[in-house]
Protein backbone atom coordinates (compact mmCIF):
# COMPACT_ATOMS: atom_id res chain seq x y z
CA UNK A 1 0.00 0.00 0.00
CA UNK A 2 2.68 2.62 0.95
CA UNK A 3 4.63 1.90 -2.76
CA UNK A 4 1.32 2.27 -4.06
CA UNK A 5 1.11 5.82 -2.52
CA UNK A 6 4.79 6.24 -3.32
CA UNK A 7 3.94 5.85 -6.87
CA UNK A 8 1.12 9.09 -6.79
CA UNK A 9 3.60 11.55 -4.91
CA UNK A 10 4.76 13.98 -7.58
CA UNK A 11 8.61 14.39 -7.06
CA UNK A 12 9.66 18.46 -6.91
CA UNK A 13 11.01 17.45 -10.58
CA UNK A 14 7.42 16.34 -11.69
CA UNK A 15 6.25 19.63 -10.22
CA UNK A 16 8.77 21.63 -12.23
CA UNK A 17 7.99 19.53 -15.08
CA UNK A 18 4.09 19.83 -15.03
CA UNK A 19 4.27 23.47 -14.11
CA UNK A 20 6.39 24.47 -17.39
CA UNK A 21 4.74 21.75 -19.96
CA UNK A 22 0.78 22.69 -18.38
CA UNK A 23 1.30 26.45 -18.83
CA UNK A 24 3.34 26.29 -21.96
CA UNK A 25 0.67 23.91 -23.49
CA UNK A 26 -2.67 25.44 -21.75
CA UNK A 27 -1.61 29.44 -21.21
CA UNK A 28 1.81 30.67 -22.88
CA UNK A 29 2.48 28.62 -25.80
CA UNK A 30 2.17 31.13 -28.12
CA UNK A 31 4.94 32.93 -26.78
CA UNK A 32 6.80 30.49 -28.33
CA UNK A 33 5.78 31.51 -31.57
CA UNK A 34 6.28 35.21 -30.85
CA UNK A 35 9.28 34.83 -33.63
CA UNK A 36 7.99 34.09 -36.82
CA UNK A 37 11.13 32.04 -37.14
CA UNK A 38 9.57 29.07 -36.48
CA UNK A 39 7.50 29.60 -39.91
CA UNK A 40 10.57 29.01 -42.03
CA UNK A 41 11.89 25.92 -40.35
CA UNK A 42 8.76 24.44 -41.11
CA UNK A 43 8.85 25.32 -44.29
CA UNK A 44 12.63 24.03 -44.98
CA UNK A 45 12.20 20.66 -43.30
CA UNK A 46 9.46 19.98 -45.77
CA UNK A 47 11.53 20.86 -48.88
CA UNK A 48 13.91 18.58 -47.69
CA UNK A 49 11.35 15.83 -47.29
CA UNK A 50 9.30 16.60 -50.69
CA UNK A 51 13.25 16.66 -52.59
CA UNK A 52 15.03 14.45 -50.29
CA UNK A 53 18.08 17.14 -50.16
CA UNK A 54 19.53 20.05 -48.18
CA UNK A 55 19.76 23.38 -49.73
CA UNK A 56 22.97 24.45 -50.56
CA UNK A 57 21.25 27.91 -51.55
CA UNK A 58 18.58 30.48 -50.74
CA UNK A 59 15.18 28.98 -51.53
CA UNK A 60 12.90 31.53 -49.87
CA UNK A 61 13.57 34.85 -51.32
CA UNK A 62 13.84 36.10 -54.81
CA UNK A 63 17.42 37.65 -54.57
CA UNK A 64 19.19 36.58 -58.37
CA UNK A 65 21.43 34.11 -58.54
CA UNK A 66 20.04 32.91 -54.86
CA UNK A 67 22.54 33.33 -52.13
CA UNK A 68 24.90 30.64 -50.47
CA UNK A 69 23.06 29.09 -47.34
CA UNK A 70 24.50 26.94 -44.94
CA UNK A 71 20.91 25.45 -43.47
CA UNK A 72 22.87 24.08 -40.19
CA UNK A 73 19.25 23.37 -38.42
CA UNK A 74 18.54 20.91 -41.07
CA UNK A 75 17.63 17.92 -38.75
CA UNK A 76 15.62 20.27 -36.44
CA UNK A 77 13.96 21.57 -39.45
CA UNK A 78 13.33 17.75 -41.09
CA UNK A 79 11.82 17.16 -37.25
CA UNK A 80 9.21 20.53 -36.94
CA UNK A 81 8.16 19.62 -40.70
CA UNK A 82 6.89 16.03 -39.81
CA UNK A 83 5.35 17.34 -36.28
CA UNK A 84 3.45 20.10 -38.68
CA UNK A 85 2.30 17.73 -41.10
CA UNK A 86 0.43 15.50 -38.52
CA UNK A 87 -0.33 17.83 -35.91
CA UNK A 88 0.09 21.53 -37.17
CA UNK A 89 1.67 24.67 -35.11
CA UNK A 90 0.08 23.50 -31.83
CA UNK A 91 2.15 20.45 -32.55
CA UNK A 92 5.24 21.67 -32.54
CA UNK A 93 4.44 24.20 -29.98
CA UNK A 94 3.58 21.07 -27.51
CA UNK A 95 6.67 19.17 -28.73
CA UNK A 96 9.19 21.95 -27.85
CA UNK A 97 7.06 23.19 -24.56
CA UNK A 98 7.99 19.21 -23.94
CA UNK A 99 11.55 19.60 -24.63
CA UNK A 100 12.19 22.79 -22.53
CA UNK A 101 9.89 21.37 -19.28
CA UNK A 102 12.20 18.04 -19.77
CA UNK A 103 15.56 20.33 -19.61
CA UNK A 104 14.48 21.72 -16.16
CA UNK A 105 13.16 18.40 -15.12
CA UNK A 106 17.00 16.89 -15.77
CA UNK A 107 18.32 19.86 -14.45
CA UNK A 108 16.97 19.87 -11.00
CA UNK A 109 17.49 15.59 -10.77
CA UNK A 110 21.30 15.95 -11.85
CA UNK A 111 21.33 18.78 -8.91
CA UNK A 112 20.01 16.44 -6.81
CA UNK A 113 22.73 14.26 -7.29
CA UNK A 114 25.02 16.67 -5.26
CA UNK A 115 23.05 15.84 -2.08
CA UNK A 116 22.94 19.80 -1.34
CA UNK A 117 19.93 21.49 0.93
CA UNK A 118 16.67 20.82 -1.51
CA UNK A 119 15.40 24.30 -0.40
CA UNK A 120 18.71 26.35 -1.86
CA UNK A 121 17.91 23.96 -4.90
CA UNK A 122 15.01 24.88 -5.86
CA UNK A 123 15.64 28.00 -5.32
CA UNK A 124 18.59 28.38 -8.05
CA UNK A 125 16.48 26.35 -10.35
CA UNK A 126 13.45 28.59 -10.46
CA UNK A 127 15.85 31.25 -10.90
CA UNK A 128 17.16 29.83 -13.56
CA UNK A 129 14.48 28.69 -14.88
CA UNK A 130 12.97 32.35 -15.12
CA UNK A 131 16.18 33.85 -16.36
CA UNK A 132 15.93 31.27 -19.47
CA UNK A 133 12.18 31.85 -20.37
CA UNK A 134 14.01 35.18 -22.31
CA UNK A 135 14.67 32.67 -25.12
CA UNK A 136 11.94 29.88 -25.36
CA UNK A 137 10.86 29.60 -28.55
CA UNK A 138 9.99 27.02 -31.21
CA UNK A 139 12.79 26.80 -32.64
CA UNK A 140 16.24 24.30 -33.21
CA UNK A 141 18.46 26.19 -30.84
CA UNK A 142 15.79 24.63 -27.73
CA UNK A 143 17.91 20.94 -28.97
CA UNK A 144 21.45 23.01 -28.40
CA UNK A 145 20.55 23.68 -24.74
CA UNK A 146 19.39 20.24 -24.63
CA UNK A 147 21.98 18.81 -25.76
CA UNK A 148 24.58 21.31 -24.01
CA UNK A 149 23.17 20.15 -20.39
CA UNK A 150 23.46 16.31 -21.84
CA UNK A 151 27.18 17.07 -22.29
CA UNK A 152 27.38 18.99 -19.45
CA UNK A 153 25.96 16.51 -16.97
CA UNK A 154 28.27 13.54 -18.43
CA UNK A 155 31.11 15.65 -17.99
CA UNK A 156 31.32 15.86 -14.36
CA UNK A 157 29.65 12.73 -14.12
CA UNK A 158 33.03 11.83 -15.29
CA UNK A 159 35.07 14.39 -13.91
CA UNK A 160 33.70 14.25 -10.65
CA UNK A 161 32.51 11.25 -9.53
CA UNK A 162 34.71 8.79 -12.08
CA UNK A 163 31.57 7.43 -14.17
CA UNK A 164 32.63 7.41 -17.45
CA UNK A 165 30.04 7.97 -20.43
CA UNK A 166 32.34 9.32 -23.10
CA UNK A 167 32.13 6.61 -25.04
CA UNK A 168 28.51 8.64 -25.46
CA UNK A 169 29.98 11.69 -26.76
CA UNK A 170 30.93 10.79 -30.82
CA UNK A 171 26.86 9.48 -31.76
CA UNK A 172 25.99 12.64 -29.36
CA UNK A 173 27.92 14.81 -31.35
CA UNK A 174 26.67 13.48 -34.71
CA UNK A 175 23.19 14.18 -33.95
CA UNK A 176 24.07 17.61 -32.43
CA UNK A 177 25.97 18.79 -35.52
CA UNK A 178 22.62 18.43 -37.71
CA UNK A 179 20.36 19.67 -35.46
CA UNK A 180 21.74 22.82 -34.75
CA UNK A 181 25.29 25.26 -34.86
CA UNK A 182 25.11 25.34 -31.07
CA UNK A 183 27.29 21.88 -31.13
CA UNK A 184 30.47 23.62 -31.15
CA UNK A 185 29.50 23.98 -27.21
CA UNK A 186 30.38 20.05 -27.46
CA UNK A 187 33.95 21.16 -28.08
CA UNK A 188 34.16 23.97 -26.22
CA UNK A 189 32.98 22.24 -23.13
CA UNK A 190 35.46 19.38 -23.68
CA UNK A 191 38.06 21.60 -24.13
CA UNK A 192 37.49 23.20 -20.95
CA UNK A 193 37.59 20.07 -19.13
CA UNK A 194 41.12 19.00 -21.16
CA UNK A 195 42.70 22.34 -20.27
CA UNK A 196 41.94 21.96 -16.55
CA UNK A 197 42.98 18.53 -16.18
CA UNK A 198 46.17 18.85 -17.86
CA UNK A 199 47.10 22.08 -15.69
CA UNK A 200 46.04 20.05 -12.23
CA UNK A 201 48.39 17.32 -13.97
CA UNK A 202 51.62 19.17 -14.18
CA UNK A 203 50.70 20.78 -10.66
CA UNK A 204 49.78 18.20 -8.53
CA UNK A 205 51.84 14.78 -7.29
CA UNK A 206 51.21 11.16 -6.35
CA UNK A 207 48.06 9.67 -7.06
CA UNK A 208 46.54 12.65 -8.00
CA UNK A 209 49.13 13.32 -10.51
CA UNK A 210 48.14 9.52 -12.17
CA UNK A 211 44.61 10.68 -12.11
CA UNK A 212 44.32 13.83 -13.74
CA UNK A 213 46.86 12.36 -16.44
CA UNK A 214 44.25 9.67 -17.50
CA UNK A 215 41.45 11.95 -17.49
CA UNK A 216 42.98 14.52 -19.67
CA UNK A 217 44.20 11.39 -21.63
CA UNK A 218 40.74 10.10 -22.38
CA UNK A 219 39.25 13.65 -22.85
CA UNK A 220 41.76 14.14 -25.58
CA UNK A 221 41.00 10.68 -27.24
CA UNK A 222 37.04 11.88 -26.55
CA UNK A 223 37.74 14.98 -28.74
CA UNK A 224 39.97 13.52 -31.63
CA UNK A 225 36.82 10.32 -32.44
CA UNK A 226 34.30 13.51 -32.06
CA UNK A 227 36.06 15.36 -34.44
CA UNK A 228 35.71 13.28 -37.57
CA UNK A 229 32.42 12.34 -36.53
CA UNK A 230 31.61 16.16 -36.54
CA UNK A 231 32.45 16.68 -40.86
CA UNK A 232 29.54 13.92 -41.05
CA UNK A 233 27.33 16.70 -42.31
CA UNK A 234 25.80 18.12 -45.62
CA UNK A 235 28.12 21.32 -45.28
CA UNK A 236 31.90 19.07 -43.99
CA UNK A 237 33.96 20.91 -42.34
CA UNK A 238 32.54 24.49 -43.18
CA UNK A 239 30.18 23.39 -40.57
CA UNK A 240 32.73 23.96 -37.69
CA UNK A 241 33.37 27.44 -39.18
CA UNK A 242 30.26 28.70 -39.25
CA UNK A 243 29.52 29.21 -35.83
CA UNK A 244 32.60 31.81 -36.00
CA UNK A 245 32.24 33.74 -38.77
CA UNK A 246 28.37 34.22 -37.27
CA UNK A 247 29.50 35.29 -33.99
CA UNK A 248 32.84 37.33 -35.08
CA UNK A 249 30.23 39.50 -38.11
CA UNK A 250 30.12 42.73 -35.79
CA UNK A 251 27.56 44.07 -38.13
CA UNK A 252 25.12 41.24 -37.46
CA UNK A 253 25.48 41.24 -34.50
CA UNK A 254 25.17 44.99 -33.32
CA UNK A 255 21.88 45.04 -35.97
CA UNK A 256 19.80 41.63 -34.62
CA UNK A 257 17.90 42.49 -31.59
CA UNK A 258 18.17 38.52 -30.16
CA UNK A 259 21.99 38.78 -30.42
CA UNK A 260 21.97 42.51 -28.77
CA UNK A 261 23.22 42.73 -24.62
CA UNK A 262 20.43 42.12 -22.08
CA UNK A 263 18.54 44.90 -20.96
CA UNK A 264 19.14 45.66 -17.72
CA UNK A 265 16.34 48.59 -17.51
CA UNK A 266 13.77 45.89 -18.51
CA UNK A 267 12.35 43.38 -15.43
CA UNK A 268 15.17 40.09 -16.22
CA UNK A 269 15.35 37.25 -13.71
CA UNK A 270 18.57 37.02 -14.97
CA UNK A 271 20.12 39.93 -12.82
CA UNK A 272 18.81 38.42 -10.42
CA UNK A 273 20.85 35.41 -10.34
CA UNK A 274 23.33 37.24 -11.53
CA UNK A 275 23.65 39.02 -8.18
CA UNK A 276 23.06 35.80 -6.79
CA UNK A 277 26.31 34.22 -8.18
CA UNK A 278 28.29 37.13 -7.87
CA UNK A 279 26.83 37.31 -3.59
CA UNK A 280 28.01 33.40 -3.66
CA UNK A 281 31.27 33.65 -4.72
CA UNK A 282 32.26 36.72 -2.40
CA UNK A 283 30.84 34.96 0.51
CA UNK A 284 32.36 31.40 -0.08
CA UNK A 285 35.47 30.56 1.52
CA UNK A 286 36.06 27.66 -1.09
CA UNK A 287 37.70 28.83 -4.22
CA UNK A 288 36.28 27.50 -8.08
CA UNK A 289 38.79 24.95 -9.24
CA UNK A 290 40.04 25.61 -12.91
CA UNK A 291 36.92 24.47 -14.79
CA UNK A 292 34.71 26.21 -13.05
CA UNK A 293 36.47 29.23 -12.72
CA UNK A 294 36.55 28.94 -16.97
CA UNK A 295 32.81 28.04 -17.26
CA UNK A 296 31.80 30.91 -15.31
CA UNK A 297 33.97 33.47 -16.61
CA UNK A 298 32.99 32.44 -20.37
CA UNK A 299 29.57 31.84 -20.12
CA UNK A 300 28.70 35.00 -18.23
CA UNK A 301 30.84 36.73 -20.20
CA UNK A 302 28.47 35.17 -23.28
CA UNK A 303 25.25 35.49 -22.02
CA UNK A 304 26.47 39.98 -21.22
CA UNK A 305 27.25 39.73 -24.45
CA UNK A 306 24.36 38.31 -25.82
CA UNK A 307 20.69 37.76 -24.36
CA UNK A 308 19.98 34.61 -26.26
CA UNK A 309 22.82 32.87 -24.83
CA UNK A 310 21.81 33.64 -20.70
CA UNK A 311 19.97 29.73 -20.58
CA UNK A 312 23.02 28.89 -21.27
CA UNK A 313 24.70 30.08 -19.01
CA UNK A 314 21.70 29.57 -16.09
CA UNK A 315 22.56 25.77 -17.23
CA UNK A 316 26.02 26.23 -16.47
CA UNK A 317 26.28 28.04 -13.53
CA UNK A 318 23.83 25.91 -11.52
CA UNK A 319 25.48 23.25 -10.57
CA UNK A 320 28.76 25.63 -9.72
CA UNK A 321 26.48 27.49 -7.38
CA UNK A 322 24.89 23.94 -5.91
CA UNK A 323 28.34 23.72 -4.72
CA UNK A 324 29.41 26.36 -3.58
CA UNK A 325 25.86 27.22 -1.43
CA UNK A 326 26.09 23.53 -0.17
CA UNK A 327 29.73 24.12 1.59
CA UNK A 328 28.37 27.59 3.08
CA UNK A 329 25.52 26.03 4.78
CA UNK A 330 27.72 23.41 6.63
CA UNK A 331 29.52 26.02 7.75
CA UNK A 332 27.05 28.14 8.83
CA UNK A 333 25.75 28.34 11.91
CA UNK A 334 22.55 30.29 13.98
CA UNK A 335 18.76 29.42 13.79
CA UNK A 336 18.36 30.64 10.19
CA UNK A 337 20.64 27.82 8.85
CA UNK A 338 19.20 25.14 11.28
CA UNK A 339 15.77 25.87 10.10
CA UNK A 340 16.90 25.73 6.47
CA UNK A 341 18.74 22.28 7.43
CA UNK A 342 15.82 20.54 9.32
CA UNK A 343 12.75 22.00 7.01
CA UNK A 344 15.52 20.87 3.87
CA UNK A 345 15.83 17.23 5.33
CA UNK A 346 12.26 16.66 5.65
CA UNK A 347 11.46 17.77 2.88
CA UNK A 348 14.14 16.04 0.69
CA UNK A 349 13.39 12.92 2.59
CA UNK A 350 9.37 13.14 1.43
CA UNK A 351 10.89 13.57 -2.57
CA UNK A 352 12.87 10.63 -2.26
CA UNK A 353 9.84 8.56 -1.70
CA UNK A 354 8.23 9.74 -4.94
CA UNK A 355 8.23 6.84 -6.92
CA UNK A 356 7.60 6.66 -11.07
CA UNK A 357 7.05 9.22 -14.02
CA UNK A 358 3.41 9.27 -13.10
CA UNK A 359 2.39 12.65 -13.40
CA UNK A 360 4.33 13.75 -15.92
CA UNK A 361 3.02 11.08 -18.50
CA UNK A 362 -0.44 11.99 -16.97
CA UNK A 363 0.65 15.93 -18.18
CA UNK A 364 1.83 14.61 -21.93
CA UNK A 365 -0.84 12.27 -22.71
CA UNK A 366 -3.83 14.86 -21.40
CA UNK A 367 -2.10 17.83 -23.56
CA UNK A 368 -1.88 15.28 -26.54
CA UNK A 369 -5.76 14.51 -25.83
CA UNK A 370 -6.84 17.93 -25.59
CA UNK A 371 -5.16 19.21 -29.00
CA UNK A 372 -6.19 16.33 -31.04
CA UNK A 373 -9.72 17.51 -29.52
CA UNK A 374 -9.55 21.00 -30.77
CA UNK A 375 -9.24 22.09 -27.13
CA UNK A 376 -6.04 23.62 -27.37
CA UNK A 377 -4.93 25.46 -30.52
CA UNK A 378 -1.95 27.64 -31.31
CA UNK A 379 -0.90 29.82 -34.22
CA UNK A 380 0.76 32.75 -35.26
CA UNK A 381 -0.50 36.13 -33.41
CA UNK A 382 -2.89 38.21 -35.64
CA UNK A 383 -2.38 41.61 -33.60
CA UNK A 384 1.44 41.08 -34.01
CA UNK A 385 1.88 39.08 -37.50
CA UNK A 386 0.73 39.96 -40.65
CA UNK A 387 -2.05 37.19 -41.15
CA UNK A 388 -4.80 39.53 -42.64
CA UNK A 389 -2.19 41.30 -44.88
CA UNK A 390 -0.86 38.20 -46.51
CA UNK A 391 -4.14 36.51 -46.46
CA UNK A 392 -5.22 39.56 -48.54
CA UNK A 393 -2.14 38.86 -50.60
CA UNK A 394 -3.37 35.42 -51.47
CA UNK A 395 -6.72 36.73 -52.72
CA UNK A 396 -5.68 39.55 -54.90
CA UNK A 397 -2.48 37.92 -55.64
CA UNK A 398 -0.60 41.11 -55.78
CA UNK A 399 2.43 40.80 -58.25
CA UNK A 400 6.24 41.67 -58.73
CA UNK A 401 8.91 41.58 -55.97
CA UNK A 402 8.31 42.40 -52.68
CA UNK A 403 10.43 44.36 -49.50
CA UNK A 404 9.07 43.39 -46.16
CA UNK A 405 10.03 43.68 -42.98
CA UNK A 406 12.33 40.57 -41.62
CA UNK A 407 9.60 39.33 -39.61
CA UNK A 408 7.07 39.42 -41.77
CA UNK A 409 9.08 37.54 -44.31
CA UNK A 410 9.58 34.56 -41.57
CA UNK A 411 5.69 34.67 -41.54
CA UNK A 412 5.00 34.96 -45.47
CA UNK A 413 7.50 31.91 -46.20
CA UNK A 414 5.43 30.29 -43.86
CA UNK A 415 1.90 31.29 -45.31
CA UNK A 416 2.52 32.11 -48.55
CA UNK A 417 5.45 30.59 -50.28
CA UNK A 418 6.78 29.35 -52.54
CA UNK A 419 3.94 31.87 -54.65
CA UNK A 420 5.46 34.25 -52.68
CA UNK A 421 9.52 35.06 -52.26
CA UNK A 422 10.44 37.48 -49.86
CA UNK A 423 13.39 40.35 -49.96
CA UNK A 424 14.33 39.97 -46.17
CA UNK A 425 13.69 37.52 -43.62
CA UNK A 426 15.35 36.09 -40.66
CA UNK A 427 18.28 34.86 -41.45
CA UNK A 428 20.68 37.54 -41.47
CA UNK A 429 23.79 35.03 -41.70
CA UNK A 430 22.61 34.25 -44.79
CA UNK A 431 22.01 37.61 -46.12
CA UNK A 432 25.22 38.78 -45.10
CA UNK A 433 26.01 42.21 -43.98
CA UNK A 434 25.82 44.25 -47.64
CA UNK A 435 22.38 42.60 -48.09
CA UNK A 436 21.48 44.41 -44.11
CA UNK A 437 22.96 47.46 -44.93
CA UNK A 438 20.21 47.39 -48.05
CA UNK A 439 17.75 46.73 -45.77
CA UNK A 440 18.10 48.71 -42.85
CA UNK A 441 18.63 51.59 -45.29
CA UNK A 442 15.33 51.23 -46.38
CA UNK A 443 13.66 50.57 -43.03
CA UNK A 444 15.21 53.39 -41.70
CA UNK A 445 14.95 55.79 -44.44
CA UNK A 446 18.41 56.93 -45.10
CA UNK A 447 19.66 58.44 -48.03
CA UNK A 448 19.58 56.16 -50.87
CA UNK A 449 17.00 54.26 -49.80
CA UNK A 450 14.68 54.15 -52.81
CA UNK A 451 17.78 53.58 -55.06
CA UNK A 452 17.51 50.10 -53.48
CA UNK A 453 13.84 49.78 -54.48
CA UNK A 454 14.83 50.40 -57.57
CA UNK A 455 17.91 48.02 -57.92
CA UNK A 456 15.71 45.52 -56.68
CA UNK A 457 12.77 46.70 -58.98
CA UNK A 458 10.21 46.18 -55.71
CA UNK A 459 6.47 46.67 -57.24
CA UNK A 460 5.12 46.58 -53.47
CA UNK A 461 6.02 46.85 -49.85
CA UNK A 462 4.39 45.16 -47.06
CA UNK A 463 5.96 46.74 -43.91
CA UNK A 464 4.51 47.51 -39.91
CA UNK A 465 1.55 49.80 -39.79
CA UNK A 466 3.45 51.10 -36.82
CA UNK A 467 6.28 52.19 -38.26
CA UNK A 468 8.28 55.47 -39.85
CA UNK A 469 8.77 53.68 -43.22
CA UNK A 470 4.72 53.40 -43.62
CA UNK A 471 4.03 56.80 -42.49
CA UNK A 472 6.69 58.01 -45.34
CA UNK A 473 5.26 56.28 -47.81
CA UNK A 474 1.53 57.85 -47.29
CA UNK A 475 2.65 60.92 -48.01
CA UNK A 476 4.41 60.31 -51.23
CA UNK A 477 2.99 60.49 -54.54
CA UNK A 478 4.97 57.78 -56.46
CA UNK A 479 3.52 54.97 -53.74
CA UNK A 480 -0.21 53.80 -53.06
CA UNK A 481 -1.80 52.10 -49.69
CA UNK A 482 -3.97 48.94 -50.84
CA UNK A 483 -4.77 47.63 -47.59
CA UNK A 484 -4.43 49.00 -43.75
CA UNK A 485 -4.93 47.20 -40.36
CA UNK A 486 -3.13 47.55 -37.39
CA UNK A 487 -0.44 45.17 -38.09
CA UNK A 488 0.47 45.73 -41.49
CA UNK A 489 0.37 48.25 -44.73
CA UNK A 490 0.77 47.18 -48.30
CA UNK A 491 1.96 50.00 -50.75
CA UNK A 492 2.66 49.43 -54.94
CA UNK A 493 4.13 51.77 -56.99
CA UNK A 494 1.96 54.12 -58.42
CA UNK A 495 2.56 52.99 -62.39
CA UNK A 496 0.03 51.85 -65.05
CA UNK A 497 0.47 48.15 -64.34
CA UNK A 498 -0.97 48.83 -60.64
CA UNK A 499 -3.64 51.08 -61.50
CA UNK A 500 -6.36 48.09 -61.14
CA UNK A 501 -5.62 47.42 -57.75
CA UNK A 502 -4.98 51.40 -56.57
CA UNK A 503 -8.43 52.00 -58.23
CA UNK A 504 -9.75 49.45 -56.62
CA UNK A 505 -8.69 49.97 -53.09
CA UNK A 506 -8.89 54.08 -53.27
CA UNK A 507 -10.29 54.47 -50.63
CA UNK A 508 -8.45 52.43 -48.22
CA UNK A 509 -7.32 54.45 -45.05
CA UNK A 510 -4.15 53.64 -42.98
CA UNK A 511 -5.55 53.16 -39.29
CA UNK A 512 -4.23 55.58 -36.95
CA UNK A 513 -2.03 53.68 -34.11
CA UNK A 514 0.28 55.27 -32.18
CA UNK A 515 3.74 55.90 -33.89
CA UNK A 516 6.60 53.58 -32.73
CA UNK A 517 8.95 52.57 -35.38
CA UNK A 518 9.92 48.99 -36.00
CA UNK A 519 13.61 48.25 -37.45
CA UNK A 520 15.21 44.48 -37.34
CA UNK A 521 14.15 42.03 -34.86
Amino acid sequence: MKSIKKFFIPSIADILFLVIFLNLSFAKGRELLQDCDTGYHIRAGEFILDTLSIPKHDIFSFLTPPLPWTAHEWLSEVFMALIHRAFGLTGVVIFFSFLIASIYYLLFKAIRTYKGNILINILIVLLVIGSSQIHWLARPHIFSLLFTFIWYYLLDEYQYKNKNYLYLFPPLVLIWVNLHGGFIMAFILLGIYVVGNFVKYFISEGTEKTEYKKKTKFLGLTVIACFPVSLINPYGYHILLFPFKLTSNRYIMDHVMEFLSPNFHEPMVFKYLLLLMIAIFAISRKKLNLIELVLIVLFTNIALYSARYIPLFAIIAAPILIKQTELMLNEADGKFAGFLKKRGERIASVDKSARGYLWPVAAVLAVVIFAVNGKIEFGFDEKKDPVAAVNFLKKEHVEGNMFDNDEFGDYIIYSAWPEYKVFFDGRSDMYGVEKMKEYLKVTGIETGWDRVLTKYNINWIIYNANSSLSHYLLIRDDWKLIYADKVANIFVRNIPENQSLINKYKNVKPVVIEDKDNGAK
